[in-house]
């Protein structure tokens, strides 16, 4: 079993590579395309878990103890196969 975990800033916190990558994308000509970026981080977990709900309690432990900032992110966790 497999947790994808995906963490990005909450809204209203400044994300300042989200900003340095549109204005980046702006300058190679995709102004009109891009409205906005915001930049996180994916975190893919093999799980000895065979229980799809024991994993996703114990992912969720994970993300408030470590793997994300809850004060100013947040977190989606995907359990797969």
């Amino acid at each position: 079993m497999k947790a994808i975990v995906n963490v990005a800033l909450k809204q209203g916190v400044l994300d300042d590579q989200g900003k340095a990558t549109h204005h980046a994308l702006d300058t190679l000509g995709f102004k009109e395309t891009v409205k906005d970026v915001r930049i996180g981080k994916q975190i893919i977990i093999e799980l000895n878990s065979s229980n799809e709900a024991d994993a996703k309690a114990e992912v969720v432990k994970m993300c408030e103890k470590l793997l994300a900032n809850t004060v100013i992110e947040d977190y989606d966790i995907e359990i797969v196969g």
